[in-house]
């Protein structure tokens, strides 16, 4: 046990930092996902996925086309290693599980629109989602 404290006291300022950043975290989650959760469109978990507007099936034109990888590529490593670092957080001070659904946001990959469509069909979070948008005077989620 003595050699516990003894870590902790070496360690202190760390502690501290590592405290504060987990404070500061869910102060910014606590004003960034009703933020977000009001820009969602009403039908966006209504609408079909597949409707896209360009050929070969991105919103981008296709002149944009390097500028969309480039956008993927970047959008996916922050998503990753939101990912990585929720799970550190698991064991470690933080926000893990918050940070883990915020890098699975960030990800794309093949069911992510279902997986989401699952998440918020729970009747408590829907029931949250739709009580922050009726707050801001905006249409509940529709569920298609």
């Amino acid at each position: 046990m003595a050699i516990v404290f003894e870590w902790l006291d070496r360690h202190s300022a760390a502690i501290w930092w590592v405290a504060i950043a987990s404070a500061a975290m869910l102060g910014a989650a606590m004003l960034a996902v009703p933020w977000l959760v009001v820009r969602i469109p009403a039908d966006h978990f209504a609408r079909s996925r597949s409707g896209r507007s360009t050929s070969d099936g991105s919103r981008w034109p296709r002149w944009l086309g390097w500028l969309r990888w480039g956008w993927l590529l970047i959008k996916n490593l922050i998503g990753f290693a939101l990912v990585i670092l929720g799970c550190l957080m698991l064991v470690l001070p933080g926000q893990g599980i918050l940070t883990i659904l915020i890098g699975l946001a960030f990800l794309d990959f093949p069911g992510k629109h279902r997986l989401q469509h699952w998440v918020v069909s729970r009747r408590g979070v829907l029931q949250s989602i739709n009580w922050l948008r009726r707050k801001a005077d905006k249409d509940p989620l529709i569920l298609g």
